[in-house]
């Protein structure tokens, strides 16, 4: 797209462009052509990674890492008929991470060059041997092999920069059209995309080029009764995915009917935005008017799209092992699930409940072939049959639990930040014999069914928490009875997993992302998926978030 088509489409001059306040978005804003021109060669990135490691290894360090990344964004907001920004943002630096003296050493540079490159190994040497004065203990890495010169590409159909702005544009203000024309007052909507280029070495001996898309279409939609000043909103039911555009390409296959009375509809590896804005807006509407549910103890059916954020909350943060250990906890708190916990040998959860880290599932946020510390990624199980077995750690921690490999779930969200340990995809294995919704449903004679993310909290343990979602449907005697509203529930986190009874079987699973998930200081963000079919938890307190007090 021409620079002139550009700045004509969104009405707004270069120079006056507003990127809102999008965690992770960074780097100089940049006309969108620029996204698809081609970075460094592959050949002059292994020269510069060896000018790192060569460095280093003078200089005296023991191990080193370079990381040399080009990071590219965009976001599309739109609200009804108008465009309210279109930012494209390039990122490209190298960051260098050595051992010398036993200790931990990071430096970073914009200046991509080779005296660049080595200025900034020499900064992260120094930096470690300052830094081991004060060190207690020596850095313990795993053993990993080198892998020599490979490289992964996220297997898109459609890579999303590619596609002209104005048809990404024109989708939008089509769903924005859907949702009005269905009885919306407001409706906003949006489109991120990301691509990182990444390319890794180390002193192991490996050589690692990797090009990681990913993409996330939301909106949220808004209904008003004028007369009484009173509103409802729903916001959209896709998901974050490691995918590109063909996301956005809706497919009969990757659609999955909701339970029989409620219209709903789920979404597998494609997304039909025109059809969820518009139900989006029946469904506002209809909460105006819907019943406030009246609090007690209900059996709970929860759709994979809202499960997904108590599986991350009560899950996924609680078994990294650095929150665990107490090393992390000024971002969101430690961990009630430590080691000496871990060996009472206390369920987790019901003997149903088999949930397993990844960062393999196609399509999935966390989907790599290696992390930011070059070690293979892979599935490994972090609950068997309701009992916690293992944790989520990376080189430096393996020794701690005794473990000899890392899990490969270490991450960094720029060339510029340090990786750490960061939380894989966490999925809760879906049910060995055959469930639908619908059948599940009809053995529940008091419950309340959810779809959808909705407002949260949750302590600095991850023990007591409360959620809420998007759409609740009162189930009595094994039927959906209609919408209900004011719905959240309270548990904690080992009460709420042993209440699992029953969960769909794999036809039914679905993917639930966190697109900007935040950990560390300074903060840095990554993006992780949470799979699951829908589940039953039994006896689950429900409260009216309308109630005075």
């Amino acid at each position: 797209m021409k620079r002139r088509d550009f700045v004509g489409l969104t009405g707004l001059a270069a120079g006056t462009l507003w990127l809102p306040a999008v965690p992770g978005f960074g780097g100089s804003l940049v006309d969108p052509a620029r996204l698809l021109e081609p970075g460094l060669d592959v050949a002059v990135k292994k020269r510069l990674a060896d000018v790192a490691l060569n460095t280093a290894k003078s200089a005296g360090a023991t191990y080193a890492d370079v990381r040399i990344g080009r990071y590219l964004n965009q976001s599309i907001f739109t609200r009804e008929k108008q465009v309210q920004n279109i930012a494209s943002g390039e990122s490209f630096g190298a960051g260098v991470r050595v051992i010398a003296n036993g200790t931990w050493g990071f430096a970073a540079t914009n200046t991509v060059t080779e005296a660049g490159i080595a200025k900034a190994t020499q900064l992260a040497v120094q930096i470690a041997k300052a830094n081991s004065k004060v060190q207690k203990e020596p850095v313990q890495l795993a053993a990993q092999k080198g892998q020599g010169v490979v490289s992964w590409k996220t297997p898109i159909l459609v890579n999303a920069f590619e596609v002209p702005v104005k048809d990404k544009v024109d989708l939008l203000l089509a769903a924005n059209a859907a949702a009005m024309d269905n009885g919306a007052s407001f409706v906003n909507s949006v489109l991120f995309q990301v691509n990182e280029q990444k390319y890794f070495a180390s002193t192991d001996g490996s050589y690692i080029d990797q090009d990681i898309h990913r993409i996330w279409p939301n909106f949220s939609v808004t209904a008003i009764d004028r007369a009484s000043g009173k509103f409802r909103s729903r916001d959209a039911l896709s998901s974050p995915m490691g995918l590109g555009y063909e996301y956005l390409q809706p497919k009969a296959a990757d659609k999955i009917a909701g339970p029989a009375g409620t219209g709903l509809i789920g979404y597998k590896n494609s997304f039909d935005i025109l059809a969820d804005a518009a139900l989006a807006a029946k469904q506002a509407k209809e909460k105006l008017t819907c019943k406030s549910v009246t609090a007690g103890k209900y059996d709970l059916v929860l759709d994979p799209n809202h499960l997904g954020l108590t599986i991350h909350e009560s899950v996924g943060h609680p078994t990294e092992l650095d929150r665990v250990l107490g090393y992390e906890a000024n971002y969101a708190g430690t961990s009630f699930a430590t080691l000496e916990w871990r060996a009472k040998g206390q369920p987790y959860g019901s003997k149903l409940v088999n949930i397993v880290a990844d960062k393999l599932q196609p399509g999935s946020l966390g989907a790599v072939g290696y992390d930011d510390e070059g070690v293979p990624t892979k599935e490994w199980n972090i609950i068997d049959q309701g009992k916690l077995v293992d944790y989520q750690k990376i080189r430096d921690q393996a020794h701690i639990v005794n473990q000899k490999q890392s899990d490969g779930c270490c991450y960094a969200d720029s060339w510029s930040t340090v990786q750490f340990q960061r939380m894989p995809n966490i999925s809760l294995k879906p049910g060995t014999s055959k469930l639908s919704v619908d059948e599940m449903i009809s053995k529940v004679d008091k419950g309340i069914y959810i779809a959808g993310r909705g407002s949260f909290s949750i302590d600095q343990q991850r023990y007591n928490s409360q959620f809420g979602g998007q759409v609740f449907y009162a189930i009595e005697k094994g039927k959906i009875a209609g919408m209900l509203e004011d719905v959240a529930y309270q548990t904690n986190t080992l009460e709420f997993w042993n209440s699992c009874s029953a969960i769909c079987d794999e036809s039914d699973y679905r993917m639930f992302g966190s697109f900007f998930d935040g950990k560390g200081q300074p903060s840095q963000v990554s993006a992780v998926s949470h799979g699951s079919a829908t589940t039953r938890f039994n006896n689950v307190n429900v409260i009216n978030t309308a109630r005075k007090i």
